[in-house]
């Protein structure tokens, strides 16, 4: 499909078979070149030594570069990074990443509920989306908010458990102990 419209929402909302084309579209993009993703970080300064950083992304090459603007122009929010690496078309790659948990709580997951994805990546959204309500109700920074939150993400993107999700749990503990840093 090619993109031939401006990616204003004021002109795409006022026909709703466009919108609803353009939301099918990027649904699909999202199946094909997207991802959701739940990151564990060490952070001294959070209240167990480990902060949660959630993420929406998509990936593209150079090329297809005026896409991805597209899409951060209908959600109206996220970033667009460039990404040094080169992918086997020695070419510049982006990512347009979505990290407010306002952002993905109030834009993206009401979204891809109404714009379900397709593929595979279904089931992590679902994980993705447990993950950002828990964070809404900031269960994230209770020890067994936190836990549960590192075993959707060992789940996530075709992992399989972590060791991270042992540390953690052994970091937490009540016994006080500090495992092997990650």
């Amino acid at each position: 499909m090619t993109l031939n419209m401006k990616p204003k929402k004021t002109s795409i909302a006022g026909n709703q078979q466009e919108r609803l084309k353009t939301e099918g579209w990027i649904s699909g993009y999202t199946d094909g070149e997207g991802c959701f993703t739940v990151s564990i970080v060490r952070n001294k300064r959070s209240k167990f030594g480990w902060q949660v950083f959630p993420e929406f992304v998509i990936t593209q090459g150079e090329k297809s570069l005026s896409s991805l603007k597209f899409i951060k122009e209908w959600f109206g929010c996220g970033n667009i990074f460039v990404n040094k690496r080169y992918d086997n078309h020695n070419e510049n790659l982006y990512r347009y990443c979505i990290r407010s948990i306002k952002d993905l709580s109030e834009k993206i997951l009401p979204f891809f509920e109404r714009n379900p994805l397709r593929t595979s990546k279904k089931k992590d959204f679902e994980k993705f989306k447990r993950v950002i309500l828990m964070m809404t109700k900031r269960k994230h920074l209770q020890k067994s908010g936190l836990i549960k939150i590192a075993r959707y993400a060992s789940q996530m993107n075709r992992k399989v458990s972590s060791k991270a999700l042992r540390i953690l749990r052994d970091y937490t503990s009540d016994s006080g102990r500090k495992s092997e840093k990650i």
